[in-house]
């Protein structure tokens, strides 16, 4: 595909993704609000972006379009930037349909990547533990071998949206840890039916009442052999591939974009203009960052520095874009308000989620001295 023609299929996919933003947001259906990708979610909004065939883009056929990278960063680019209700289906689209299709069998390909792809399928991340921090290697949840399977028993927090969810991705320890060399080793991946016989959802509840993150339980949950998603005892590996394609999109740059857009537009203060520029600027330069992440997952790679770097960067824009709107507000643009509480809100977790900012300073360190 020539540069045009490639450049001319892009804008098509954006004018697609605008013509339905413009859409709900003409019928009131949804209001833009900052960390859409995890707090804003409307299944309905997800099955129109499915029907158009923007869920599971890049996938090949019969699963997805086969489109590059690039496209759908052009796609979730628009979304985050309208702020719009796309958390539903987004860990799906975004990480856990590539890693099926990287490492999973014909048949958990046939038996999830579909539903992915239509929306009937939403998932959640069972990553994080309330012991283990952001130290993914020191998960506690085991996974013991049965005849026709595993047994799960264990327990995973800040799990966002996994009250909604129809399935989990879940990274368990199927060898102790006193058995393997490094703690690093004897985890595993499994894609979990939410449905299942012994799985407990207890909601955490921000300080706005609001319903976002959640606590699930494991108590001697079944999972059939093949949902094990790659190789027993190689979900460390695996996890750490697919942090690429977490932390190096787009909403690591526009998580406050919806704020950054409001201020924008109504900044009339002089003093604060230079600001509001660097940030114009710093965005420009993240957004390319992006797109060199997206070739090189276009080529086959997995570019963890480059992603560990664009979320580290990213984040520090987010904050910025908030620092900026809260010194607006101090000199008098009042009707920033809803949208920088909102925004607000969401921030604490933006250097947490993801991998914390001295986690992705050292993989950014280690891989610069290999």
């Amino acid at each position: 595909m020539s540069a045009k023609t490639q450049d001319r299929s892009l804008n098509d996919l954006r004018l697609d993704v605008r013509e339905l933003i413009a859409s709900w947001r003409s019928e009131g259906r949804f209001v833009p609000r900052s960390d859409a990708w995890l707090r804003s979610a409307d299944v309905e909004f997800s099955k129109e972006l499915a029907a158009r065939g923007l869920i599971g883009l890049t996938w090949p056929q019969p699963f997805g379009r086969g489109a590059s990278n690039l496209a759908r960063l052009a796609v979730t680019e628009e979304l985050l930037r309208a702020g719009a209700p796309v958390a539903a289906h987004w860990v799906g689209d975004r990480q856990i349909g590539p890693a099926i299709l990287r490492h999973g069998t014909i048949r958990l390909r046939e038996e999830i990547l579909p539903g992915i792809a239509s929306a009937d399928f939403l998932f959640c991340l069972g990553m994080s533990e309330p012991e283990a921090g952001s130290d993914l290697a020191a998960v506690r949840t085991r996974a013991v071998q049965v005849a026709d399977g595993f047994e799960l028993t264990g327990r995973k927090i800040w799990t966002s949206n996994a009250h909604r969810a129809t399935h989990a991705y879940v990274l368990a320890r199927t060898t102790p840890v006193d058995e393997v060399d490094r703690k690093h080793q004897g985890l595993t991946e499994f894609i979990v039916d939410m449905n299942s016989p012994g799985i407990s959802v207890t909601p955490i509840v921000d300080l706005s009442g609001e319903r976002h993150f959640n606590e699930v339980a494991f108590d001697r949950v079944h999972v059939p052999a093949h949902r094990v998603l790659g190789e027993v005892g190689d979900g460390w590996s695996q996890v750490m591939e697919q942090l690429s394609f977490e932390r190096g999109g787009p909403e690591r740059v526009l998580s406050t974009y919806p704020l950054l857009a409001a201020v924008l537009g109504r900044l009339d203060v002089p003093e604060l203009r230079p600001r509001a520029g660097r940030l114009i600027a710093r965005l420009a330069v993240l957004r390319q960052l992006c797109a060199q992440i997206a070739e090189r997952l276009d080529a086959g790679e997995a570019p963890g520095q480059e992603a560990a770097t664009c979320k580290y960067l990213g984040n520090a824009f987010e904050q910025d874009v908030l620092d900026l709107a809260r010194d607006a507000l101090a000199a008098g643009v009042e009707d920033l308000r809803p949208e920088f509480g909102a925004a607000l809100l969401a921030s604490p977790g933006f250097t947490i989620r993801g991998g914390a900012a001295d986690v992705l300073l050292s993989i950014i360190t280690k891989q610069e001295l290999a």
